[in-house]
């Protein structure tokens, strides 16, 4: 499927996963919507993609964990691109710690990030692609949200959440000609993953923001009448 003219908005833009998904877009002639915390880091990646690109970029600040905010980025970004067609739900945190060594704040964080801030811009953005009948909902939910580990009860906790408000979501709107994905990549070369102390691997080996975006595209222009509920994505040979 040509992607060439359509309106995407993905959540945690500014860099890592989101950055990288913004700019294979681009490449495909998608117009972006790009909403993450910090408006410094947007309006990098808002420069960069009209520099090296055609395609319309809207940029919006805020805190998904606030829903008011989240309703006036979506309607900000709505207003300047139009209907949306795309929402990337990749905005997300993580620190790992035993279950009681972690600070109660912070788990309530995790959760209320990955889980709140993704339902608060999906229930934004989802009335519209039910009013025109079509739309594509990506969640990037993680290998952890498949299976847990020790120090990970916060991050998985989140990350299951995900996996199952996306088959349930789903559910309900297929029949909307709306696409519900949920992908699960291991661990990710990203500044979530060095901060959080997550053993890599040599560089070679790692897998890069931009091979989850490759997927993500794939997905995007597989024919209309199909598409992928799961996919996980791993390292072929960590080191």
């Amino acid at each position: 499927m040509d992607l060439t003219g359509k309106c995407a908005l993905i959540t945690g833009a500014g860099k890592g996963i989101g950055r990288a998904i913004a700019i294979a877009l681009a490449k495909e002639g998608v117009n972006l919507g790009l909403l993450a915390r910090t408006a410094s880091d947007l309006e990098k990646v808002a420069k960069d993609l009209r520099e090296t690109s055609g395609v319309q970029v809207s940029i919006a600040a805020a805190d998904i964990t606030n829903r008011l905010e989240v309703e006036h980025a979506v309607d900000s970004i709505r207003n300047e691109l139009g209907s949306l067609d795309v929402l990337v739900n990749n905005a997300g945190i993580g620190s790992f710690a035993r279950l009681h060594e972690m600070p109660p704040e912070e788990w309530e964080r995790i959760i209320q990030v990955n889980v709140f801030g993704t339902y608060y811009v999906t229930r934004a953005v989802l009335p519209g692609m039910i009013e025109q009948n079509h739309g594509n909902i990506i969640n990037i939910s993680s290998s952890a949200g498949e299976r847990g580990a020790a120090t990970s009860t916060a991050y998985s906790a989140s990350k299951f959440a995900i996996m199952g408000m996306t088959e349930s979501l789903m559910q309900e709107v297929r029949k909307n000609n709306i696409r519900v994905t949920a992908l699960a990549p291991s661990t990710v070369n990203t500044e979530l993953a060095k901060n959080a102390g997550l053993k890599i691997g040599e560089e070679e080996h790692m897998m890069q923001p931009e091979d989850v975006a490759e997927l993500v595209v794939a997905s995007l222009k597989l024919h209309p009448r199909v598409f992928i509920k799961t996919a996980g994505l791993w390292m072929t040979n960590p080191q």
